[in-house]
C-alpha cells in the first residue's frame, strides 16, 4: 500500500473530525502529506473537553508533518454552510464519519438522528453531486460510516454484506441502513464513487465514553457497580481503532469501478464492507481482560474487589446479543483485515486513561 502516494496533495475533507475515529483518521492523513479540512460540530452527546483534546492531538500532528490542517465547526444539517465548504474547498476525497452514535440514546433522542444521520447525510451527497457540475473532476470517492447495527437481531453468524440487513431494532439502525441506501442511489443515478464501512465495536485510547470499556472503566474507578447485560450472555467483535483507521485508508485508495449498464446508465459504482476483527469475544471474558489491565495501568488498586461491583442485568431496547464480522470481502479486495487483540487494545486503553485522568486518580 502506498497511501502517500494516493493521497499526498489532495484535499480530504473529514467530518465528524473531533470524533473517535475522525480525529485517528485525520492524524494519519496529515502524516501523509495530504490537506485535511476537518468538520464537526462538537455536540454535547458526550464532554465536549475530550473534542477539543483530540483536535489538539490533530493540530500537533499537523505541526510535524508536511500536511495541512483545517477546521471549521458546524452542523452537517446546515445545508447552506456544507455547500459552501465543497464550493470552497473543492475536496477530492470526502471521508463522512459524522453521525449520532448510540443505540439506547436513538429511543430517547430520535430527533438528534434523524437530522444528523439522515439529512446531515443527505447534504453531503447532495454536494458530492454538485460537485461535478460545470465539467469539474468532483469528488473521486465518497467513503462513509455505516455500523454493525444494520444487521439487527436475526441475521446469520457471521454477518456477512450479503445479508438483506432490512430489520433494523433501532432507529440508529435504521438511519446508517437508510445512508447505505441513499449511497447507492445517488451513486447509480450520478455516478458518484462510494463505500460504505460497517463498524464494529470500535475501541481504544481516547475513545467514546459512552462505549462499554469507557464506561465500565469510570464506574469501577468511581465504585460504582457496572451493568453487564443480557446477564452476561452477549458478544461482540471489538476492533482496535488503529485497525479501523488502517481499513479506511485502505478503502479510500480504491474506489469502485465506473462501468456502464445495459441501461446506458452507470452501474453503481458503491460498495459495502465489514471492518471487524472476525472473533466476537464474550462479554464476561471481556470485563475480566479489562479489569486485568486497568489494574496493570494503576487505573484501579491490585485489591479492587471486581466482583462486588458486577451486576447481571437483562437486555437492553436495540440491543443484539452477538455482533461477527465476516471480513472476507476487505480481505479479498484490499488484502487486510484487523489483527489487535482485544488484550492489546485494552492496554493501551487503559494507559491513556491513566495519563489522561492523571490528576483525578
Amino acid at each position: 500500500m502506498n497511501l502517500k502516494k494516493t493521497v499526498d496533495k489532495q484535499t480530504i475533507l473529514v467530518t465528524g473530525a473531533a470524533g473517535f475515529i475522525g480525529s485517528n483518521l485525520a492524524q494519519r492523513l496529515l502524516k501523509t502529506g495530504a490537506r485535511v479540512i476537518g468538520f464537526d460540530n462538537l455536540n454535547n452527546y458526550y464532554n465536549p473537553q475530550l473534542k477539543e483534546y483530540r483536535l489538539r492531538l490533530i493540530e500537533d500532528a499537523a505541526k510535524t508533518s508536511n500536511g495541512s490542517w483545517q477546521f471549521v465547526r458546524g452542523d452537517l444539517a446546515d445545508k447552506e454552510l456544507v455547500n459552501r465548504v465543497f464550493c470552497e474547498e473543492t475536496p477530492s476525497n470526502v471521508v463522512n464519519l459524522a453521525a449520532q452514535a448510540g443505540v439506547r440514546y436513538s429511543i430517547t433522542n430520535p430527533d438528534a438522528y434523524i437530522e444528523s444521520n439522515l439529512i446531515g447525510f443527505y447534504n453531503i451527497l447532495e454536494a458530492c453531486r454538485h460537485s461535478y457540475d460545470n465539467g469539474a473532476s468532483g469528488v473521486a470517492h465518497l467513503v462513509y460510516a455505516s455500523s454493525s447495527s444494520v444487521y439487527g437481531s436475526d441475521a446469520e453468524i457471521p454477518f456477512s454484506t450479503e445479508e438483506r440487513a432490512d430489520r433494523p431494532v433501532s432507529l440508529y439502525a435504521a438511519t446508517k441502513r437508510s445512508n447505505e441506501l441513499l449511497a447507492y442511489c445517488y451513486s447509480k443515478l450520478y455516478a458518484i464513487p462510494s463505500t460504505g464501512l460497517r463498524f464494529f465495536t470500535v475501541y481504544g485510547p481516547a475513545g467514546r465514553p459512552d462505549m462499554a470499556y469507557f464506561g465500565f472503566t469510570d464506574k469501577l474507578r468511581q465504585g460504582t457497580d457496572i451493568e453487564i447485560f443480557n446477564y452476561g450472555n452477549c458478544k461482540r467483535d471489538f476492533t482496535y481503532i488503529d485497525d479501523i483507521v488502517e481499513g479506511i485508508c485502505r478503502v479510500m485508495e480504491k474506489p469502485p469501478a465506473q462501468t456502464q449498464g445495459e441501461d446506458g446508465l452507470p452501474v453503481a459504482p458503491h460498495a459495502v464492507y465489514n471492518i471487524g476483527h472476525g472473533e466476537p469475544v464474550d462479554l464476561l471474558e471481556f470485563v475480566d481482560i479489562l479489569q486485568q489491565e486497568l489494574v496493570r495501568a494503576k487505573v484501579l488498586p491490585v485489591d479492587y474487589d471486581f466482583e462486588a461491583h458486577k451486576k447481571l442485568v437483562p437486555m437492553q431496547p436495540g440491543d443484539v446479543p452477538v455482533t461477527y464480522a465476516d471480513t472476507s470481502g476487505l480481505e479479498r479486495d484490499f488484502g487486510y483485515r484487523p489483527k489487535t487483540s482485544l488484550r492489546e487494545g485494552l492496554r493501551a486503553f487503559a494507559e491513556w486513561y491513566k495519563e489522561y485522568y492523571e490528576n483525578d486518580i
